[in-house]
């Protein structure tokens, strides 16, 4: 069954409850945050700590699995240390169970001494424009979503019949969605690509991709490796004018060694010769959309930019101005990528300014007050907006650790319910969840699917599909 423990692991957790210095700790999100987080308090030297790791879906890892891109394989590595960590045997994973419908953070308060939301940024930000959500404009969080197979949007209509495509945002996501827009089905069969997307991307009439961009050339977030990949893809062609890049570079690259780097690549990619029978990469920059424009039968026809100028900041930070000059950019799918936000979760207070879980270098807070809300805490994008890769999430989450540690004397003395009574009332309330174990066996499916296409997986994208395999086990 779903959730079905080892023997083994009910015992050591009964003896746990033997031991007066044992801390116990939930952590809600199994990302990279969340793993860090469980790395940095299993490794503790002072004190044991039980971890028990929750995610809604039966699956983990989070971004790494639902967000990195598919021809990415190298940055999915990160997974054998979140293995590692899985495999201590004071941790564990309890996937398919939701916070605010299955469990309540008054029942995680009661089960253990300290809590750790590392719930990500699930949600989109939305253009706020004449036209944004009408057929055809889909924010790419959904688009993501839909080619990494994430069960949230393996029903998402994406319509591939039109030949130019704007992103809106200069960020990794843009370039991801640019990507996979444009790569081949030859290169994309080869990575662990949803097989419904792959399916659509072989008919994709895709053959220009415009990336948009509000400020100049020198204020792009790309990172240089990802942006230099856009050169190096079989049928595309980038395309930047030299009179754009060198338009209004600004003064925020000085001392930036990686936004230097950028430039360097911008320059490379305006030097090269076009192919004629190549797809188009268009890199726009100084432009912000202004109205989604549809058509008769209601979906994206064009859009509407308007052309910016930077305006230096007294701290010497440039920013965009509309300057009132106006073109209409004819596309007929429009992406917007301009950033993410936390998903309010029942209970759990929120700063709706910042869109992320309110709270202070990591401890939860009252958004109103600002109180800290004692034993509680946040990593990751839920404390602090989309920033930072994978890797840095682990100093980041170490240091809210570092908080935990700080605050949590004498709380392992805090009498709780014995370990396993979380699960007993999970079942109680009909929800089986699913342990690593499960996962792991979720795992070879998938491999074992991935290999009939010489892919490094075939992901099971329907929930119910899942708990039906472990359920035949």
């Amino acid at each position: 069954m779903p959730g079905g423990m080892e023997h083994c692991a009910r015992r050591a957790a009964s003896r746990d409850e033997a031991v007066s210095d044992r801390l116990r700790v939930a952590i809600i999100g199994s990302g990279p945050a969340g793993f860090y987080a469980a790395e940095a308090l299993l490794k503790r030297t002072d004190i044991v700590v039980n971890v028990d790791m929750f995610d809604r879906l039966p699956t983990p890892y989070g971004l790494v699995r639902g967000g990195v891109a598919p021809d990415h394989q190298k940055i999915k590595t990160v997974i054998r240390v979140f293995e590692s960590t899985a495999a201590r045997p004071t941790f564990r994973f309890l996937g398919n169970v939701r916070l605010g419908s299955d469990l309540q953070v008054e029942d995680l308060r009661r089960h253990y001494h300290q809590i750790v939301y590392a719930t990500g940024n699930e949600a989109d930000r939305r253009l706020g424009i004449p036209g944004d959500g009408i057929a055809g404009c889909t924010p790419a969080t959904v688009f993501v979503g839909w080619y990494n197979g994430h069960p949230d949007y393996r029903q998402a209509k994406i319509d591939l019949s039109a030949q130019r495509v704007a992103v809106i945002g200069n960020g990794n996501v843009a370039i991801d969605a640019a990507r996979i827009l444009l790569r081949t089905p030859a290169e994309l069969e080869k990575t662990d690509v949803a097989a419904h997307a792959l399916e659509a991307l072989r008919e994709s009439r895709v053959r220009e991709v415009f990336i948009l961009g509000r400020r100049g050339p020198g204020q792009a977030s790309f990172t240089p490796s990802e942006l230099k990949e856009l050169g190096k893809m079989e049928a595309v062609d980038p395309v930047i004018t030299p009179e754009e890049l060198e338009d209004g570079m600004g003064s925020e690259t000085a001392g930036d060694a990686e936004r230097h780097r950028n430039l360097e690549i911008f320059r490379s990619f305006a030097a090269r010769p076009q192919r004629a029978d190549a797809k188009k990469l268009h890199l726009r920059f100084l432009v912000s959309p202004t109205e989604v424009i549809a058509g008769p039968d209601g979906n994206v026809f064009s859009l509407a930019i308007e052309r910016n100028r930077l305006e230096a900041r007294p701290d010497g930070s440039v920013a965009a101005r509309g300057t009132g000059k106006t073109e209409v950019l004819e596309v007929g799918m429009v992406l917007p990528a301009i950033g993410f936000a936390a998903r309010p979760i029942p209970k759990v207070p929120y700063d709706e300014k910042a869109l992320v879980i309110a709270n202070e270098d990591g401890r939860v807070v009252d958004p109103a007050t600002r109180a800290v809300i004692a034993n509680e805490y946040v990593v990751g994008w839920a404390r602090t907006g989309p920033q930072g890769l994978i890797g840095e999430h682990k100093r980041a989450s170490a240091h809210v650790v570092e908080h935990m540690t700080a605050d949590g004397a004498g709380l392992a003395a805090r009498e709780l319910p014995e370990r396993d009574q979380i699960i007993s009332l999970l079942h109680e309330r009909g929800v089986r969840p699913v342990s690593f174990s499960d996962w792991k066996r979720l795992d070879e499916v998938e491999v074992a699917r991935g290999a009939q296409r010489g892919a490094p997986r075939d992901k099971i994208v329907d929930v119910e599909a899942m708990l039906a395999i472990l359920a035949q086990h």
